[in-house]
């Protein structure tokens, strides 16, 4: 299976004028999606859906499993073919600036079936409501149901065809751009109460997170964002970055909101709440570089556990999205940093 490579110059654009039976588009991001002002919205197929079959040389089997069959939330699951004991589980939220994507995507269940393979674990990509049809907290409320749900499984013992091989005392949330935020973004909710954490999800065993280039935002631009308006080599810019913000927050909340911002002065404090030990994967060439280093540094501050990995001269979503050697390389070198984390 090869990568999808998606064109670094997608752009947004406001269209006032292209009318429509919906009436006049309102925002678009070139190739991903458009929005009407009656609400109506289109996603084109950019990016190809595919069934969860896998080629049998990878080592991996891979099925859909409904959560919730009321708003189709849905989960893909990947488990090694052979294992010689119980194995950790992540639970992957997929990218997509909260407004497009799926764990369905043919670049996501490429990558994650690798990653099932190399870093020996087994993972639960979640299929989550989208914006602006669902906005912010839609995102965060199903990353918390699918985490109950696969609480219910595990008191049901092991009668599913995954739940024999997964080791349910290690947990981790895991989630790269969007996918990263609600992986944050539920930890901090579960660790805003950690013994009511501790009794709610019991008999789960929830032992990190790991963030892949976590879409966080702000109102005030990093160095980065600044100089990086539209990087080369990465398919998130600055004016697609806060287009996903404009339909994913609630109505009339700015770039500083605690859901886009967690380091604002809305956000919780981060020595207030119990969090997991993180590991953050940021890109060299992405405009989220400096915003991501300067959470990690206020992780640290604040008595947190917490490491990060940069992976040089590569940009936002490059394991995913790219098919360049120096993406394979690092992409081999990210699993291979998600490998160790979760096996200590």
């Amino acid at each position: 299976m090869a990568a999808i490579s998606l064109d670094p110059s997608l752009s947004l654009q406001h269209i006032g004028t292209d009318t429509h039976q919906h009436g006049p588009v309102v925002e678009e991001i070139e190739g991903l999606i458009r929005v009407y002002r009656e609400g109506h919205v289109e996603r084109p197929q950019i990016v190809p859906c595919v069934t969860s079959a896998l080629p049998l040389e990878l080592g991996v089997t891979s099925r859909d499993v409904v959560i919730d069959k009321f708003t189709n939330i849905w989960a893909r699951f990947y488990v090694p073919a052979v294992c010689h004991a119980k194995l950790p589980l992540l639970i992957y939220f997929h990218g997509g600036g909260f407004c497009v994507g799926s764990a369905a995507w043919s670049c996501y269940h490429e990558f994650l079936a690798r990653l099932s393979a190399k870093a020996g674990c087994l993972i639960m990509s979640v299929n989550y409501r989208l914006a602006p049809e669902n906005p912010l907290p839609a995102a965060y409320e199903d990353g918390l149901k699918a985490l109950l749900w696969l609480k219910e499984q595990a008191l049901r013992g092991a009668g599913e065809w995954w739940s024999r091989l997964c080791d349910f005392s290690k947990i981790f949330l895991a989630g790269d751009s969007a996918g990263a935020n609600i992986a944050h973004t539920v930890a901090t909710r579960l660790g805003s109460n950690r013994a009511l954490e501790a009794m709610a999800l019991k008999p789960l065993g929830l032992k990190g997170t790991i963030l892949i280039q976590p879409f966080f935002g702000g109102e005030v631009r990093t160095h980065s964002e600044s100089y990086m308006v539209q990087p080369p080599r990465s398919v998130l810019s600055l004016a697609v970055s806060d287009t996903y913000w404009r339909l994913a927050l609630p109505a009339g909340a700015n770039r500083d909101h605690p859901w886009c911002n967690p380091l604002s002065k809305g956000s919780s404090k981060l020595e207030d709440v119990w969090l997991f030990p993180t590991m953050v994967c940021i890109s060299e060439m992405d405009i989220l570089r400096d915003r991501s280093l300067k959470f990690c540094k206020v992780l640290v501050r604040a008595g947190k556990r917490a490491e990060y990995i940069v992976y040089k001269g590569v940009g936002h979503a490059f394991q995913v999205l790219s098919r360049s050697p120096l993406s394979e390389t690092r992409t081999l070198e990210m699993m291979a940093h998600i490998k160790v984390f979760i096996g200590r």
